[in-house]
């Protein structure tokens, strides 16, 4: 319907964004009888979701696990309420409610997948990463890969393709094929290209819609039941950033999931009175960054060889912080950003930011720096052999490790810091630990531990960040948005990255398994809500 250039929609349920927070609380919807409109703010033709961006791996325990167990190390993990050094919990109010929801549907999620498409597989990649947490020896904690593939993944192989044969997807691609095959079967409408502006509100309060622009046309989505808000976190949002992160939030930060992560949906539910809940939680390590710019930020890049021999990774001034592994190893990897942001409170400066992976020729000749999808999906020519990024100066080189230090000094990120003296001593104190067979600084790995000797050097810049921001709208277990008083907005709920339940730690994969199972609660939740007929704003 179009009345005076505003094109309207009405369903019972209106949800902002497709990614799988959005898709699994379309299916929950839809199947529990309601009509459903997913709204997404990219072109179909260039819809790439963090969750298709992603490495597709999820939670899954095993459905022979014990209860208890999953709903502890659950908890462990989302609040550390249970665990008996924390000083307190992150949110008591709701945490043993979305426990108990995890036990509950978890052990579900490869099952509810493969009912989308019997053609999807899975395999396990991992435990439970927590091997101390409790309920991690009962609870048999699996996180599973997705794939179409009749082999394992292939990390050689880059995630992103342009085949349209399911058989040839793995990782996000094939979640994402998966999803939109639930989706799709059940003709639940996608409106690609819709970028949602802001929240409808009644008299009393409750939201009834969404007002959206298409193309420069304002549509109007009425909600006869609820919306729900699964658009992800604010990764490109440069006044969020520097709002919420801790540090230099634009300039000192960087990340490499979807550029249309720029908190929509946080800014639409603050300007109707909801609350924000651990909005600088965010899952990430230090990573890449190339001086181009989304939405006047750097673009992150997945930075893979991090935690291989033949590199190591030094502060701004050349002096190592921490056995490199730890950084692209589950599950530090998803929390070593804490480690970059030290404060130095003597300098009134970050010393670790950047930091610094300083790498020889073998490791240089060995492959690509970066994951590829990462650098594929960003449209980032990054190839193989890395010279591009040599040449276009994202990788500094030098002949000795004392020019090598100068041209890191050059850097404008790095004002000077940097000692080529120290850089030097470290380096050749690294290859002895190396020879040596252990590192009894940080206690590296010694099948990651491998000499910086082969000339020519090389350096590239590392930043806080990773794929994406995890803090947002406070939410209950019900995936109600709360306001400042822990009331509900009516008829507002919330899934996903925006609202991520693990706000204590993270496991790999947990991103993906809270949007199925929280995705589909925030579903069915909104789909019992008793329909509204007149829904017209105040």
């Amino acid at each position: 319907m179009k009345t005076n250039s505003t094109i309207e929609h009405h369903a019972d349920i209106v949800i902002i964004g497709f990614g799988a927070a959005g898709g699994c609380s379309a299916i929950a919807a839809h199947d529990a009888g309601v009509k459903t409109i997913i709204l997404e703010k990219q072109p179909e033709v260039k819809h790439y979701s963090n969750t298709r961006m992603s490495g597709g791996g999820f939670h899954c325990p095993g459905p022979d696990g014990d209860f208890e167990s999953i709903k502890a190390y659950a908890l462990a993990m989302m609040s550390g309420e249970n665990l008996p050094h924390k000083l307190e919990g992150e949110q008591p109010e709701f945490s043993d409610a979305l426990a108990h929801a995890w036990a509950t549907h978890a052990p579900q999620n490869a099952a509810f997948m493969q009912s989308l498409d019997p053609q999807f597989k899975t395999f396990s990649s991992a435990g439970a990463a927590f091997a101390d947490f409790p309920g991690a020896d009962r609870a048999h904690y699996a996180c599973l890969r997705s794939t179409y593939m009749d082999k394992q993944y292939d990390a050689s192989l880059a995630r992103i393709t342009t085949a349209a044969d399911k058989p040839l997807k793995e990782s996000g691609e094939a979640f994402h094929a998966c999803l939109l095959t639930g989706v799709q079967s059940r003709k639940i409408p996608i409106h690609y290209d819709t970028a949602a502006q802001s929240l409808l509100v009644n008299d009393e309060g409750a939201v009834i819609g969404v007002t959206a622009l298409h193309q420069g046309q304002r549509v109007v989505y009425h909600a006869r039941r609820a919306v729900i808000i699964a658009s992800g976190g604010y990764e490109y949002n440069a006044r969020m950033r520097k709002a919420f992160l801790d540090g230099p939030g634009k300039e000192g930060w960087a990340f490499y999931g979807s550029p249309a992560n720029t908190g929509d949906g946080i800014r639409m539910a603050l300007k109707i009175g909801a609350a924000l809940s651990k909005v600088s939680s965010v899952a990430g390590r230090v990573i890449c960054a190339i001086p181009e710019r989304r939405h006047g930020l750097k673009i992150g890049l997945n930075t893979s060889a991090v935690g291989k021999p033949n590199e190591i990774v030094v502060d701004n001034m050349g002096r190592r912080y921490a056995a490199e592994r730890r950084i692209t190893k589950d599950p530090s990897r998803y929390i070593f950003y804490k480690e970059a942001l030290q404060f130095d409170t003597t300098t009134l400066s970050y010393p670790r930011i950047p930091s610094w992976m300083i790498f020889d020729s073998t490791l240089m000749d060995g492959g690509p720096l970066v994951a590829a999808s990462a650098a594929a999906y960003n449209d980032i020519d990054w190839d193989k052999g890395n010279q591009n990024a040599l040449r276009n100066g994202w990788i500094l080189q030098g002949a000795t490790l004392a020019e090598l230090a100068e041209k890191i000094r050059a850097h404008p990120d790095n004002r000077s810091q940097m000692d080529a003296g120290a850089l030097t001593q470290q380096v050749e104190t690294w290859n002895r630990y190396c020879d040596a067979g252990s590192d009894p600084d940080y206690n590296a790995e010694p099948d990651t531990m491998g000499v910086v000797k082969k000339p020519p050097f090389f350096a590239l810049p590392l930043y806080p960040g990773g794929p994406n921001t995890k803090g947002g709208l406070r939410s209950n277990a019900r995936r109600e948005v709360l306001d400042w008083d822990d009331q509900p907005i009516p008829r507002l709920y919330a899934a996903g990255e925006i609202n991520s339940v693990f706000q204590f730690v993270y496991q790999g994969g947990g991103n993906l398994a809270e949007c199925i199972v929280f995705g589909r609660i925030a579903g069915a939740n909104a789909a019992r809500e008793a329909p509204i007929e007149k829904t017209s704003a105040a």
